[in-house]
């Protein structure tokens, strides 16, 4: 699984964001080959000099997919809107996703600590 990160600085006008942001995701929510999505409110900076305020993954099954997706009607719609909503103070990556499950660690662990 693949998905698109989209992180936002502060903005000068939060209130306008905030008042666009059910419209962006009324758009982007449409985009072919969508999967599901996460959206963060960031709430510290523990370290480093990149100070988003909101990161929010759409998760496609490939990268191809996310490249058709903002090819799109609905990914230039949504490329747009995100532009007017924060000025260009963002950043967009993306990022191959993995994820595993607490207990498939732990079992990991104890297989390793077994063979030890």
């Amino acid at each position: 699984m693949h998905k698109l990160v989209i992180m936002v600085e502060q903005l000068p006008d939060e209130a306008q964001f905030d008042e666009m942001w059910p419209e962006f995701l009324h758009v982007s929510e449409r985009m072919p080959g969508l999967k599901m999505e996460a959206t963060c409110r960031v709430e510290s900076t523990l370290f480093g000099n990149y100070h988003p305020t909101l990161v929010h993954e759409l998760y496609f099954d490939s990268v191809e997919d996310i490249k058709n997706a903002m090819r799109s009607p609905e990914g230039r719609t949504a490329g747009e809107l995100l532009q007017r909503m924060t000025g260009g103070r963002m950043n967009l990556i993306i990022a191959d996703h993995k994820e595993d499950q607490i207990e498939n660690i732990r079992r990991y662990q104890q297989y390793k600590n077994d063979a030890e």
